[in-house]
Order: structure tokens, then C-alpha cells, then sequence
């Protein structure tokens, strides 16, 4: 047992990783702002040699995730897309990857267009249903990618039914927990070989870095992504290490605030009559929600809602006043996006109709402002629509 996993998640979340600077007694972890290390002598130094291998700074955030998601490594990457790369990387040509149907439309895109011509093969499944994730094995699966909750429907994956699938298989499971952060959802406790992270969203919670983890304690796979770190050099800069180490801190009371706020403006948007749909896990009336209760301890602030058409989306879109229209989600601010034009326009229209990611739907970063503001925000650009 790590020594930080003693200490509970608010603590661990504030000090995992880190320690004073012994040489001045800075109590934040300085930015070590360099390219190489000085050594004694040759082959004597003090465990760092070159920046793109390691970096004091992306150590301390590197461990800190770990012991938030209970995990013995982390691997920091440039990006949430150079992470889940790095892992397909861990594979060889004919191997073969089962994916969520419903994943980020980043992750389809690196799948479908960029390593599916280096010799991998991809299975595209619904994967709120085991035995299809079951069924559609094959003898030289070696990878089963999911994402739970997914992006944007909302879609919920039994986290230990997959992973007794792969291990049946000899296969890993990787877990994208961006939605749900290490404080709603633990995946590794549940069977999941990797965790895997987009820290430009949650775990950085102010919309000022990009960035990438992958959490595990699966030996293999960390010293094949150690690797890859040092030969591929996918890999953040001490700054954007500092900025998402420096988020971790808040997370607790961040995403506490976020799931206040998407409950209310969930069960708000229930209500309506003017939306046609609400995809929220914490809605009773979401269809798996209660596998969701028992894999999560909180719903966070992910809403998807579907008004009907592309008009009424465009509409109640440029709306909003408090919402901003932008991609990506996860900051302290509330932003408004379209899927279908935004986060998944690369997967082909027809891919998107069978998902339900239509033209008419609409996802809601729900922020950690007044949530009152936020609400009669949606009335109005509702109205508007």
C-alpha cells in the first residue's frame, strides 16, 4: 500500500506526490523549468537525465493522480487523445481492440482514421451490454476501451462484467474516467487494468491546459508506457503539469459543487416540456441508473439534452448568456456545445444517427456558478429556441 492511500481522498488530493522543496521549503511544487539535468558523473545523477523522460514536476503530478485513483503509477501525456494513443501503442499490428460505440468523437477519429492503418483492427460495440462487449471477442482481442459515463449520451458500462470479459480473454481493460473523475468513480477497484484521463477537463477544472493520464498498477503496462514517454515523447511540459497539479488540490470541492449543480439543472430540464430528452446517469428516470448508483458515488455535472432539430439547438446555443459555446467541458465555468458539429463531426453522419448523437442534441457543461443563474440561463435560451 502506497503510504498516501492511508489518508482519505480530500487529503490525498491536497498532498499526495508532493513535499516541501527541500531546498528552499516552497510548499508548492516548484515548475522545474528545464531540458536536462546536471550528472556527478557519467551514469551518476539524481534520477533525472532528460526532460522528455521525466521531470520532477510531472512526477509529483503523475503520483498524485495514482493515489487519488488508487493506482501504484501514472504516465503523463501532451494530451487525453496522446494517452489513449500511448496505450493502443502497447499493442502490436493484427491485435484486435473492442471500443464503446459512444466514446469521444477524438478517440473514433484516432481509432477509425489513424491506427486502424498501422495494422490494428477496432470493434465499435454498445457497451452498456456485456455480453455484446461478450460476443464480440475474438481470439486476438487484446484491448477492451470504454468510456463511463460516455460522451455525450451518458451511456453506462458495467465496469467489473467488462473487465471479467478481457481477463477471460486475455485482454486489458482501459477505462476513460474523464466524466466521472476519481471522485465519483474508481475503476481500478472494479477490475479495470488502466484508467485513463483527459486532465484538460476535470482534473485541471480551469480551462487553461491540455493534457493527459493513464493510472494503473499493472506492470506491464506501465513500464510499456514509461517507454513510449522516453521514444514517442507525447509528453506535458512541467507547466501544464503544475497548472493540472495545482487543480487536483480543489477537486473534492469542485466536483462536489458540479454534481449539486447538475442535479439541479437535470432534474430542471425533467421538468420541461420544451426538451424532447435529458441524458443524466443521476436522473431516476435514466435507464441504468441504478448501475450507475452502485459504480459511482455522484453523477457530476455532464447534461445532455435533445430539443428535436438543428435549428433549435443553433438557437437555444447562441442563447445562452451565462453558457458559453465552446468545445471541451469540465472547467469551473458552465459551456454549451454541439456534439454533432463539434465533438463528434468526424464520425461519419451515419455512425452518429445509430449513437442518437442527432442535430438536435445539445451537451451541458454544468459549472460551479450560483445555480439559480444557470437555470433561468436555460429558461431563456430555451424560450428563445
Amino acid at each position: 500500500m502506497r503510504p498516501d492511500e492511508k489518508l482519505r481522498f480530500a487529503t490525498r488530493a491536497i498532498h499526495a506526490g508532493q513535499r516541501p522543496d527541500p531546498t528552499t521549503g516552497a510548499i508548492m511544487t516548484p515548475i522545474y523549468q528545464t531540458s536536462t539535468y546536471a550528472q556527478e558523473g557519467i551514469g551518476v545523477h539524481k534520477g533525472y537525465e532528460y526532460a522528455r523522460v521525466s521531470n520532477p514536476t510531472r512526477t509529483a503530478l503523475e503520483d498524485n493522480v495514482a493515489a487519488l485513483e488508487g493506482a501504484s503509477h501514472g504516465a503523463a501525456f501532451a494530451s487525453g487523445i496522446a494517452a489513449i494513443e500511448a496505450i493502443a501503442k502497447l499493442l502490436s499490428a493484427g491485435d484486435h481492440v473492442i471500443c464503446g460505440a459512444n466514446v469521444y468523437g477524438g478517440t473514433d477519429r484516432l481509432f477509425r482514421h489513424v491506427l486502424s492503418r498501422l495494422g490494428l483492427e477496432f470493434s465499435f460495440v454498445d457497451t452498456r451490454e456485456a455480453e455484446r462487449i461478450a460476443s464480440a471477442t475474438r481470439p486476438s482481442t487484446r484491448l477492451i476501451m470504454v468510456e463511463t459515463p460516455t460522451n455525450p449520451l451518458m451511456h453506462i458500462t458495467d465496469i467489473a462484467a467488462a473487465a471479467e470479459i478481457a481477463h477471460a480473454n486475455g485482454a486489458w481493460l482501459v477505462v476513460d474516467n474523464t466524466f466521472a473523475t476519481p471522485y465519483f468513480q474508481r475503476p481500478l477497484g472494479l477490475g479495470a487494468d488502466a484508467v485513463v484521463h483527459s486532465s484538460t477537463k476535470y482534473l485541471n477544472g480551469h480551462s487553461d491546459v491540455v493534457g493527459g493520464l493513464v493510472l494503473t498498477s499493472h506492470e506491464q503496462i506501465i513500464d510499456g508506457l514509461r517507454f513510449l514517454q522516453k521514444a514517442a515523447g507525447a509528453v506535458p511540459g512541467p507547466m501544464d503539469c503544475w497548472l493540472v497539479l495545482r487543480g487536483t488540490k480543489t477537486l473534492h470541492v469542485r466536483m462536489a459543487a458540479h454534481d449539486s449543480n447538475g442535479r439541479r439543472v437535470a432534474e430542471w430540464l425533467a421538468r420541461d416540456s420544451r426538451v424532447k430528452d435529458v441524458f443524466y446517469a443521476g436522473l431516476a428516470s435514466h435507464p441504468q441508473h441504478d448501475l450507475a448508483k452502485k459504480q459511482m458515488s455522484g453523477f457530476g455535472g455532464m447534461v445532455s439534452i435533445e430539443l428535436g432539430s438543428r435549428q433549435r439547438a443553433d438557437s437555444f446555443c447562441r442563447a445562452t448568456r451565462v453558457f458559453t459555446l465552446a468545445e471541451s467541458l469540465g472547467g469551473v465555468e458552465s459551456l454549451i456545445s454541439h456534439p454533432a458539429a463539434m465533438t463528434h463531426a468526424a464520425v461519419p453522419a451515419e455512425d452518429r444517427e445509430k449513437m442518437g448523437i442527432t442535430d438536435g442534441l445539445v451537451r451541458l457543461s454544468v459549472g460551479i456558478e450560483d445555480v439559480e443563474d444557470l437555470i433561468e440561463d436555460i429558461d431563456q435560451a430555451l424560450s428563445a429556441a
